[in-house]
């Protein structure tokens, strides 16, 4: 079935958006203040109603989204969440209109993007997998990394939307491109946690200023995303999420059994896995993935200092007195 996709432009465009969590209501935010006219669903109403108060119309659910929408998006938690917005009883697949193109932006199995674009091809709609990176501060801030798969005609039509709301937009290839790129991100980042999680343990142990040995090593071979924005959070032992600790763990599964059906062995991801699992079960899934800190400073048995409080109070903000008063403590 040949279908045009006309190409995304503010006042001619009608998107549907379904998700207001930690990155979804910002994102929407953006094309709101773009100008695009914009209907919204969240399974909690109250999420949406500072998006209605700029302008947005509610809809009832994921299939009144999709009914009057040129683009509908979604950016949900789990896939299972993905399935019933997309492909449920009232999802927005069966509601979208001939020429319409759905794009879920959840990070999500590559086979349910696969099986969404062949369900949205027999309804003459375009479908694209179009997962991010970048987390809360990307998403406020509108430079997100947009890891996109789908039909090249139905991606250019979203192109100008995914520019609104990120900085690198790559097109992978087709349908569930996305996902499998969004895979080799979160395997990337789980490993890179792990370490620089190690070293802020390691420096504290050693003695050095904390905020130094970030300052250090960030310039060199050694600075990455993870160091610049979440070992400052740690250190103001502040673990709000950026990105859940569960959602994180869902994400590592996926890779997991997608890397077993590939016959791969991937030991970094596993063990990062295990270390985060540990973090649900202790009671920290709502907690952001800076929260690692918590169980390695557990394997260590130590707690790096909250260098907020004591800046505050005047004292330094960390150094050798803290990791020598523990070890005079152990004997």
């Amino acid at each position: 079935m040949s279908v045009r996709f006309p190409i995304a432009a503010p006042g001619s465009t009608r998107i549907g958006w379904i998700g207001t969590g930690v990155m979804g209501a910002s994102m929407c935010g953006h094309l709101i203040d773009a100008g695009y006219d914009v209907s919204v669903f969240s399974r909690t109403r109250s999420k949406a109603d500072p998006l209605v108060d700029r302008g947005a119309t509610w809809a009832a659910d994921p299939a009144a989204v999709a009914a009057d929408a040129d683009i509908v998006l979604s950016i949900v938690a789990l896939p299972t969440d993905v399935r019933s917005v997309m492909l449920g009883e009232h999802g927005a697949v069966a509601a979208a209109k001939p020429g319409a193109v759905v794009v879920d932006m959840t990070t999500s199995e590559p086979s349910l993007a696969i099986e969404i674009a062949e369900a949205a091809g027999t309804r003459g709609v375009g479908a694209i997998d179009a997962p991010v990176s970048g987390g809360d501060v990307g998403a406020r801030e509108a430079r997100l990394s947009i890891m996109v798969g789908g039909d090249e005609d139905a991606v250019r039509a979203v192109r100008p939307v995914f520019e609104v709301l990120g900085k690198n937009i790559l097109h992978l290839g087709p349908a569930g491109s996305g996902q499998h790129t969004k895979m080799s991100n979160q395997i990337l980042i789980a490993t890179t946690m792990i370490g620089m999680v190690e070293s802020l343990v390691y420096g504290y142990r050693a003695g050095l200023d904390l905020e130094q040995l970030i300052a250090a090593i960030g310039k060199g071979a050694a600075g990455c995303w993870s160091l610049d924005n979440y070992a400052p959070r740690i250190l103001r032992r502040d673990f709000d999420p950026g990105f859940f600790v569960e959602h994180f763990v869902k994400d590592m599964r996926i890779a997991l059994d997608e890397a077993a059906r590939r016959d791969l062995v991937l030991p970094g991801l596993a063990l990062a896995h295990q270390l985060y699992t540990s973090l649900v079960a202790k009671g920290h899934g709502r907690c952001g993935t800076q929260a690692l800190a918590l169980v390695l400073e557990e394997l260590c048995a130590c707690e790096m200092p909250d260098i907020a409080a004591a800046t505050s109070k005047g004292a330094a903000p960390s150094g050798a007195s803290a990791p020598e008063a523990e070890s005079r403590a152990r004997g």
